[in-house]
């Protein structure tokens, strides 16, 4: 069968895309890996109406939604190739299986890599943390730390002390520029040199860090910037254009979410420096309307 649009990625941006898609009753398919980037962590936050719903259940109830929808059909699986086919696009399964397209809408999200400290992935998404918007509330009141990995990380400790009192780990590399040493020292941020080399506590739990001088600081959750890679191989076999984010490439997309491929769409944490819940869904819907309106007008 050769669908109208094939989405690729069934998390929050790609179930947002689709649902606007089924709504205007396109034969689309729904391609998802069971890998999202957000598996690490037990609830989602910030997001309106669902504050507290584990992620996995939010995509349950949105899948369940979407397939009351004669015109939407799911495949369980990872898309390993994606080429331009026939007019449209045609991808392969790493089940061997191909489906084609007149549009793909890219939703294939992020791969995180974290700092080569252990316990580190192992806390990822509880109390090792990337986000104070997403998980700060939980933390709030205890000791806090932001292991630095950039010269952003300096910005994400500015923020930190609405939620609890923090130390800014410079890992002997990222030191605060004398704006940010003023601002901290305004708001209270302790600025530690020593870096942290051990985490304490039986994982997921962190009770405190051991600093390369042997002393050992409490800190109940720690703050970490991950290095974003992409979670698929998609977007550069189509040709796609890549942007500079602070963390890693992101696919370079305009106002309506169309990629430098005609008839690429791209949508969610792949396509914009700034991931959260909200913005990840607002995408997909404009990723969704915009192919429509493509489909409709070529």
């Amino acid at each position: 069968m050769h669908y109208d649009v094939i989405i690729v990625g069934g998390s929050f941006a790609g179930l947002s895309a689709a649902m606007q898609l089924a709504r205007a009753r396109r034969r689309i398919l729904l391609v998802d890996a069971g890998q999202p980037r957000n598996r690490y962590a037990a609830h989602a936050h910030g997001f309106l109406g669902q504050d507290g719903t584990p992620p996995h259940e939010i995509v349950a109830r949105a899948r369940a939604q979407l397939a009351r929808y004669p015109t939407v059909d799911f495949l369980d699986g990872e898309a390993v190739e994606a080429a331009a086919h026939d007019g449209g696009f045609e991808l392969a399964m790493a089940s061997g299986q191909r489906v084609q397209a007149s549009r793909l809408i890219l939703a294939i999200g992020m791969r995180d890599e974290l700092p080569p400290l252990p316990g580190l992935q192992e806390r990822w998404g509880q109390t090792v943390l990337h986000c104070p918007y997403c998980h700060g509330y939980e933390v709030a009141g205890q000791p806090l730390g932001v292991m630095a990995t950039h010269p952003l990380s300096a910005h994400q400790a500015m923020l930190l002390p609405d939620w609890g009192p923090t130390t800014y780990f410079t890992q002997g590399e990222f030191e605060p520029q004398p704006e940010e040493a003023r601002l901290f020292a305004s708001r209270g941020v302790r600025v530690e040199r020593s870096p942290i080399v051990q985490l304490l506590g039986a994982a997921p739990v962190l009770a405190g860090v051991t600093l390369a001088d042997g002393r050992q600081l409490p800190i109940h959750a720690l703050f970490v910037a991950s290095k974003a890679h992409m979670a698929s191989p998609l977007a550069i076999q189509l040709g796609c254009a890549f942007d500079s984010g602070p963390m890693g490439p992101v696919i370079r997309v305009d106002e309506l979410k169309q990629t430098t491929v005609a008839g690429v769409y791209a949508a969610g944490d792949a396509a914009t420096p700034m991931s959260n819940a909200t913005l990840a869904s607002a995408s997909g819907v404009m990723a969704g309307v915009c192919a429509h309106r493509s489909l409709v007008l070529a």
